[in-house]
């Protein structure tokens, strides 16, 4: 369970720093100490906003990633890392986004660095908060792929991809790491025309190795990029099949559709804990703590405190920090009231 009613959690991802922006399109110029340096500063920069808003649980911001899967691919063989862009001009959306095509037998000998930025996080951060890791699930991480004669379709993909994915989990248990998150949006996305015991049969098997050595989550929201969704926004194809997930806790994706489904969540919590996004990342309306408040009553409608954690509803990377620190500022502001009035 949580490790206290109502704790108030992150995704992953959390804004760059403007500099920090700047700096990785040059990054030319600097130095391989430049740059070890420049991440350690984003790092320390992303854990202090979290801190001071004073998160329960916390993570490194991913800050040394493209998007929250994207520079997977930089640790992936047998990949032509050309960008193939179906639209380039136009109204930014999901479909601008690359894909790249697989010209050889797909290889992780580096592994994917998940258990590097946990060791990075757990040296820069201070005592109090648990620090929790993200992770593509294997067949979100399929994604930007194009299958070929080898591997033929999404599935056999994900397939090749799950064993990275599965060294990645086992690196982090034998670091320390107590919170890992494995993120598989495009499920949740897609659960409404694909099959969704095959979603659970993937998942299941890519967490095997680590069920019960630590406290597993998944992130289960319909997309952000620029702002935009791209799956069906409905948690109901999802049921009841994915109540079967290996997790101890579940993240849903509940302020950006309004609050719609909320009685769903009391399905979910049958079987684990559930992480609501109360805060809305694609919304530069900043919540009040008045806001977070009524929220989470609404959620304690349909599930008991020690079950519940708020979280904003995706990842921060796309939201202004100056708007991130604010919305998670009030979010832990509104979680301390109600748990305080109880």
């Amino acid at each position: 369970m949580p490790s206290q009613p109502i704790q108030t959690t992150v995704i992953g991802s959390y804004p760059f720093p403007a500099w920090l922006e700047h700096a990785t399109t040059h990054l030319d110029q600097f130095g391989a100490a430049d740059l070890e340096e420049m991440i350690d500063d984003a790092v320390t920069i992303a854990v202090q906003d979290q801190v001071s808003a004073g998160l329960d649980v916390i993570t490194d911001g991913e800050q040394t990633r493209l998007d929250f899967n994207l520079s997977f691919y930089g640790f992936i063989e047998g990949i032509e890392r050309e960008t193939i862009s179906p639209r380039r001009w136009g109204p930014p959306a999901h479909d601008q986004r690359g894909k790249h095509r697989i010209v050889n037998t797909l290889r992780a000998p580096r592994g994917l660095g998940v258990v590097e930025e946990y060791q990075r996080l757990k040296r820069l951060a201070p005592a109090g908060p648990i620090l929790k890791a993200s992770i593509p699930g294997p067949y979100t991480l399929s994604g930007r792929l194009l299958s070929n004669d080898t591997y033929t379709d999404r599935y056999a993909v994900t397939e090749a991809l799950m064993p990275f994915v599965q060294r990645e989990l086992e690196g982090l248990v034998a670091a320390g790491c107590q919170e890992i998150t494995v993120d598989e949006p495009s499920m949740s996305c897609y659960a409404y025309r694909e099959d969704t015991k095959r979603f659970v049969d993937i998942f299941n098997r890519t967490v095997q190795p680590v069920v019960g050595k630590c406290r597993l989550s998944t992130h289960l929201c319909f997309g952000n990029y620029k702002g935009h969704p791209v799956g069906y926004r409905r948690i109901a194809p999802m049921l009841p099949d994915f109540l079967d997930l290996q997790v101890d806790e579940v993240h849903v994706e509940m302020a950006n559709r309004e609050f719609a489904e909320i009685e769903l969540i009391s399905e979910f919590a049958r079987n684990m804990d559930v992480a609501v996004g109360i805060i809305d990342v694609k919304s530069y309306y900043i919540e009040t703590v008045e806001d977070v408040v009524a929220r989470i009553r609404k959620c304690l409608e349909f599930i008991p405190a020690e079950k519940l954690s708020v979280a904003p509803d995706c990842g921060l990377s796309q939201t202004a920090r100056w708007a991130a620190k604010r919305k998670l500022a009030n979010m832990v502001a509104g979680a301390i009231q109600v748990r305080t009035e109880g």
